[in-house]
């Protein structure tokens, strides 16, 4: 009994220490179980539960910086930041029985989709899901009434901005546009995004057990830095005589692949105006402007087709044909030329060349624009005739190396580093590559390409004394008080030719603009110099396919301004860059000038040409009325039978030039006189003065001199047959015959 007692009590021992041992081994595993578990949390995946438990314990909502602005020159606002909101709903936070509610408000108010909203509205979980960006005030106003009247929750707005453009389709290719996201995607706001853009702002929230926001008291809030303000060298005024003018003569000469202007001071490489015409309006940049474009993408079916179509006609009216298109200059390089031979001693003003017509350059006949030819030349001859043969033998006086040497130094075999995406690369030749035959068609702009700002920097070099100045469109950084951030203006980048043979680019330049191939910018008082350019396009299909440019600068005693002008395939009755192109630098230097405050000084010929204000006679007694218009110099015409003046036509708000005509009417029931305007067209201007004058109009010219022999009506601003009143000025231009480049 004993013994089996004492077995029985071992047996029960040992399962107990079985038990213990078992529980010991379980309680180990557990415990290292828990440890791996606090290892594996604490240390090695930390980060990870660490964003978990940071999103279920906060809310990080993020605040949109506003984008700087972008002004002219003179503080004028060329595209800013408007507020607006973004909607969105929280399913976490809304009340499933409010969800039909919604959705049928919000779709109503932000033309959404009703479904979308519910699908949305159904997301439980989630805490953020965007209805519809960028609305603006009077539609968030409103949702924001609903949610107070019906007692809505899980409806929010944030505060977002949204680009504007205020002048519309204005200096478009320059500053470019924004996406959806406010990142920029083109001209200056792509080129400065990470300037204009600022830093986004946080505000993270604390949330409690069920979800629910615990209050201020928990939030930590980092306010939003806002970007930088460009403060560009656009004069808006500048830009705006450019596209008014660019424009009307895209559709008057109608030009098949746009044309380019741009406005450079050429003694800081400031762009004050720079447009390629057509262009668009950023505010809706992917609507198609081009009406036959649009429609013809309209007819194609095939969806792929037409979605390349759509994506290759916006690239082509976003591109900024001044920075990122290339062309052959033609003979307004010979100004580059010219400045080379000169200061590199290869020529000199005495040097003289005899034209044939043409000259053989390594097998090949190379004509000249005149193909009778010139005969004997002077240095200056040769630039203002742009005598081809002359510029060969220029050229082959310096060699290929001393060529290249310069064509480098004048920043033409890179790009400028303008402040622009897309700058294009010049195709040229290297001192390697260059042959016999490729000197000679170098020398005179033809079989190498650059870009019309390549074009325009090395003429200004030419002018403004021999410095390669940085073209460029911002001045400064500034912040949100004006305080400027960072100065911008680049320096002059070399020193490519003496001020002394500046000075003398500049004369001859002057007397191309009043009596040579450049007279059509021919502008009184101003002395405005310039260079035509006409250049076959060798790549196209076409054998018409040209590109008419001029450049003008004045004054050219002191240079302060250089304007080129480029059209692109014109399709008129002429195609020389003189003809089409120059008297669109005239006319914008005549606009241009003045505004600068740029004194206009008249030789004798020409202040007899210039208007002055009309003195305003109304209410006075007719004797007295006549005596004083004619001591002022103008010409007087009486209708009606009364003794005092009831009117007259031009009044005191109007210019015309002395010896022009003033109608007086003497009675308040007389109609003004009406005429018939005649055409003009190829008359000589004092033709033109004699058959105006006879009709009762006035008379203001444009275009060359008309001092000039050759000169003759080209255009008149009023069409023939059309009926105004008499004492109307008839705006006339005028063109030398025989001028062609």
């Amino acid at each position: 009994m004993g013994e089996k007692r004492r077995k029985s009590q071992t047996k029960v021992t040992n399962s107990m220490r079985n038990r213990a041992l078992l529980v010991m081994v379980f309680f180990f595993a557990f415990c290292c179980w828990i440890i791996f578990n606090m290892m594996n949390i604490q240390i090695i995946n930390y980060e990870q539960y660490k964003a978990k438990a940071s999103s279920i314990q906060l809310r990080d909502t993020t605040i949109s910086p506003k984008r700087g602005t972008i002004y002219d020159r003179n503080m004028k606002v060329l595209a800013q930041s408007a507020t607006v909101w973004t909607v969105f709903v929280s399913p976490a936070e809304s009340d499933p029985d409010q969800h039909h509610r919604i959705a049928e408000k919000l779709s109503e108010l932000l033309e959404v989709d009703y479904d979308a909203v519910i699908e949305k509205l159904g997301k439980k979980q989630s805490y953020y899901q965007v209805i519809k960006y960028k609305i603006d005030k009077p539609v968030a106003d409103e949702i924001r009434t609903f949610c107070q009247e019906e007692d809505i929750s899980g409806v929010n707005l944030v505060e977002d901005y949204k680009r504007y453009y205020p002048y519309g389709d204005f200096a478009a290719t320059i500053l470019g546009f924004c996406g959806t996201d406010n990142q920029g995607l083109a001209g200056l706001e792509s080129y400065y995004n990470d300037e204009l853009t600022g830093v986004q702002g946080r505000v993270i929230s604390a949330k409690n057990g069920w979800g629910l926001d615990m209050g201020y008291e928990y939030e930590e809030l980092n306010a939003a830095q806002n970007g930088y303000s460009l403060v560009t060298t656009i004069d808006e005024t500048i830009q705006h005589f450019l596209e008014k003018r660019l424009s009307s003569k895209v559709e008057e000469y109608n030009v098949q692949c746009r044309a380019v202007g741009i406005v450079m001071n050429v003694k800081t490489g400031a762009i004050l105006a720079m447009s390629t015409e057509p262009d668009f309006d950023p505010n809706d940049p992917f609507t198609i402007y081009d009406e036959q474009v649009a429609a013809a993408i309209e007819t194609i079916t095939d969806e792929t087709e037409k979605n390349n179509a759509i994506s290759e006609a916006r690239q082509s009216q976003w591109r900024n044909k001044a920075v990122s298109d290339l062309y052959e200059p033609g003979s307004v390089f010979k100004i580059i030329t010219a400045s080379s031979a000169l200061d590199s001693g290869a020529a000199t003003l005495n040097s003289g060349f005899y034209c044939k017509g043409y000259v053989s350059v390594g097998g090949w006949n190379i004509k000249c624009n005149q193909t009778s030819g010139h005969g004997p030349l002077t240095f200056a001859q040769a630039l203002i005739e742009s005598c081809n043969p002359s510029f060969i033998d220029l050229g082959q006086r310096m060699g290929i190396e001393t060529f290249v040497d310069y064509f480098e130094s004048f920043g033409l075999a890179e790009k400028t580093g303008i402040d622009l995406p897309g700058e294009q690369k010049s195709i040229v030749y290297n001192a390697e590559t260059m042959t016999e035959t490729s000197l000679a068609s170098n020398s005179f702009g033809q079989t190498f390409k650059v870009t019309p700002i390549q074009m325009i920097t090395a003429v200004a070099t030419a002018v403004n004394g021999g410095q390669l100045v940085q073209p460029h469109l911002v001045s400064k950084l500034v912040d949100d008080s004006g305080n400027v951030v960072e100065d911008l203006t680049p320096d002059v980048k070399r020193q490519v030719i003496s001020e002394e043979v500046s000075a003398k680019i500049c004369n001859i330049l002057l007397q191309n603009g009043t009596s040579g191939n450049a007279q059509h910018s021919y502008v009184a008082g101003y002395r405005v110099g310039g260079k035509s350019g006409t250049s076959q396009k060798l790549d196209t299909a076409m054998d018409d396919d040209y590109i008419a440019s001029y450049v003008g600068v004045a004054p050219c005693d002191d240079p302060e301004i250089a304007v080129l002008i480029f059209f692109d395939e014109p399709r008129t009755t002429s195609y020389y860059g003189g003809t089409l192109a120059g008297p669109v630098v005239g006319e914008l230097m005549g606009e241009i000038l003045p505004y600068l405050g740029v004194e206009p000084v008249y030789s004798d010929a020409e202040k007899a040409n210039v208007s002055v204000s009309v003195p305003s006679v109304k209410g006075s007694e007719l004797t007295a009325a006549r005596v004083k218009l004619q001591r002022s110099g103008f010409a007087v015409k009486v209708v009606g039978n009364g003794n005092s003046v009831v009117s007259q036509f031009p009044d005191s708000t109007m210019k015309i030039k002395k010896g022009g005509i003033v109608v007086l009417y003497t009675e308040s029931e007389t109609e003004s006189m009406m005429v018939a305007m005649p055409n003009i067209i190829n008359q000589t201007p004092s033709q033109v003065e004699n058959t105006l004058s006879g009709l009762g109009l006035n008379v203001s010219f444009t275009g060359v001199s008309q001092s000039n022999a050759a000169a003759v009506v080209s255009a008149q601003n009023i069409a023939a047959g059309d009926k105004i009143p008499m004492g109307t000025t008839i705006e006339v231009t005028l063109a030398a015959t025989g001028a062609f480049e």
